[in-house]
């Protein structure tokens, strides 16, 4: 059926909405897609519909290809599948959490991994029955604290979220390729440019782990790749650390008074001037800075933890947040911050602006007993004889020459500080360089995290139970539809891709004279029995103007004015993406739109 823009529901608007901060969220209201409904949550009007069920067309038409079945699961779920996982306490504010009217807890999905694994346990129980993929395309819900770019990052989205369900790592690496195979396709066929980037699986437990990020500058990712092919995000980016130095030789380490040098830069210039050395003078790079952190864990408790970096380099928090999962007793997503005057103040064993190491420092540099009892994390640049220059745990003091590995341990190490540009890639490949990118997809291989946790066993060859191994994979269809409208407008409007446009051509008739209406009306309608989607501005009391500015911020890739040409008996064709315009003779017009739309 032809959309008429005298009766669809739709009201584009000249001047952009007062919250939108990026092009696709201010295009995408302007042009009628989308209506805010509450901070971080949308409606979805007819053309945005048309958009969003294009999107998911194509990513189920390649998920079928894959094998995968799809199933539909309800967004609104008890408690007791994530107490088991210990995501009910995991995910922290992130959770939409309510209680029915007999007191029963209730969430709104983020993910569904327990109800896929516990679907699979109900029904299989042999691994004749496996491999397995199933997938849905549902709401997601997470109470994200600054929701943020309309449709980038919001409290209510849609994804499509599969997993896959093998006897052996090796059957699992086989669903894991083919899913990355089925991305690659789905992106391809969406138009929308990607790169693929090795990640960290953060909550999401499990080993291998890749991101694919759409390259653009409103993107909330940043990753880093090299002329050789490495990329990553740079919460997954690996350190090349160092060789382990000899330190056999190395004189003691020696406490000096440095008064007044509670920062990097003030402590390199002091011992510059009064601890001069032969070798050149000392930089930043030959400090240890021992930054204190706060941990809020997902019970809401706040864990002090102090990290140990070259002080030449910047804590980058998000680095640590991924990484640090490793190093607590309690899982799940985690902040990190700062730590402040009320945390110091808990451990006075943290002398602010001269924390050392702790007390394997104090033992053996000082002879003196300052236990912190903290988590002590450091750099992987902090190798065992590497020497540094770092607080004394003492007002005024630092130490000269402290021996890793001799003169203080650590209780693990953490990827931690910011990645730089020209910084080596750890394969070897050349120089990092940065981008910035939107994530579209993110594919995991889980492992048995969730099919140990809630008993998902079948029957092997052998006759035994075996704990089956789970892949996940996710899309973010919504966020398709915003990065497509990101990266394909203009200063006029949207420039949608043919694959996901809301229609094939947009007709629009200008002028007064029922001719032209009746000409639009009759090439409307031959253009849809050619098999195209018409969108037909028929709007009889608009001016050309409106209509011109209305079919160019709609988007549409073709096009098709029926006006002042009708007259020589031509009409203009006007491709959406180039601005290229042709007049083209009335009787040869619809040939022309489908050579167009075919191309």
């Amino acid at each position: 059926m032809v959309l008429r823009l005298s009766t669809l529901f739709l009201r584009t608007l000249r001047e952009d909405p007062a919250d939108a901060d990026v092009a696709s969220h201010r295009l995408l209201v302007r042009a009628g897609y989308i209506r805010r409904a509450a901070p971080g949550i949308y409606s979805w009007l007819p053309l945005g519909l048309r958009v969003l069920g294009k999107v998911e067309t194509i990513i189920r038409e390649e998920m079928a290809a894959i094998g995968a079945q799809e199933v539909h699961f309800p967004a609104l779920l008890p408690r007791e599948p994530y107490e088991a996982t210990n995501r009910w306490t995991e995910y922290g504010d992130n959770l939409f959490r309510l209680q029915d009217r007999k007191g029963a807890d209730y969430l709104l999905a983020p993910t569904h991994e327990e109800m896929f694994t516990l679907l699979v346990k109900d029904l299989y129980s042999s691994y004749k029955d496996l491999p397995v993929s199933l997938f849905q395309i549902q709401n997601k819900y997470r109470d994200e604290a600054r929701p943020r770019a309309g449709l980038l990052r919001g409290r209510e989205f849609i994804m499509k979220d599969s997993y896959s369900f093998d006897i052996d790592d090796e059957g699992l690496e086989a669903s894991y390729q083919a899913h990355r195979g089925a991305y690659l396709r789905i992106f391809e066929r969406l138009g929308l440019d990607i790169v693929v980037v090795s990640a960290v699986s953060g909550a999401m437990g499990g080993s291998k782990s890749e991101e694919f990020l759409h390259p653009t500058p409103v993107g909330e990712d940043t990753y880093v790749r090299s002329a050789g092919g490495y990329a990553a995000n740079v919460e997954a980016v690996t350190t090349v650390a160092p060789e382990s130095v000899d330190y056999a030789d190395a004189p003691a380490a020696e406490v000096v008074d440095t008064p007044d040098t509670p920062t990097i830069e003030t402590l390199v210039a002091d011992v510059n001037a009064r601890f001069p050395r032969a070798e050149g003078e000392w930089t930043a790079a030959d400090t240890l800075k021992n930054v204190v952190l706060a941990v809020t864990l997902p019970t809401g408790e706040r864990q002090v933890v102090v990290v140990g970096v070259p002080g030449d380099r910047t804590v980058d928090l998000k680095r640590i947040e991924a990484n640090i999962g490793a190093h607590l007793e309690m899982g799940g997503e985690v902040e990190v911050d700062a730590a402040g005057d009320e945390d110091l103040a808990k451990h006075p064993g943290l002398v602010k602006g001269y924390i050392g190491p702790g007390l394997s420092l104090s033992e053996a540099v000082l002879g003196t007993e300052s236990a912190t009892g903290l988590l002590y994390l450091v750099d992987p640049r902090v190798v065992e004889g590497t020497r540094w220059i770092t607080g004394a745990n003492v007002t005024g003091k630092h130490v000269i020459g402290l021996v890793a590995g001799r003169d203080f341990t650590w209780d693990g190490v953490i990827e931690s500080v910011e990645v730089r540009e020209g910084d080596p890639a750890p394969d070897g490949s050349g120089p990092l360089e940065a981008a910035r990118g939107i994530e579209m997809g993110h594919i995991f291989q889980l492992g048995r995290k969730y099919a140990e946790a809630l008993g998902l066993k079948v029957l092997d060859r052998n006759g035994k139970l075996a704990t089956v191994t789970m892949g996940s994979y996710g899309v973010g269809v919504t966020r398709a539809v915003a990065a497509l409208a990101e990266s394909n407008h203009d200063d006029k409007g949207i420039v949608w891709p043919r694959s996901v446009a809301p229609a094939d051509v947009h007709v629009v008739a200008t002028g007064k004279g029922a001719d032209v209406f009746e000409a639009a009306e009759r090439l409307s309608a031959d253009l849809e029995a050619a098999g195209l989607e018409v969108i037909y501005d028929d709007r009889p009391k608009v001016s050309p103007g409106v209509k011109f500015g209305d079919a160019e911020l709609i988007g549409v890739p073709t096009i098709l004015v029926v006006g002042r040409g009708l007259a020589d008996g031509v009409v203009e064709v006007k491709d959406r993406a180039t601005g290229a315009a042709e007049n083209v003779p009335v009787d040869e017009a619809v040939d022309y739109v489908l050579r167009a739309a075919r191309q």
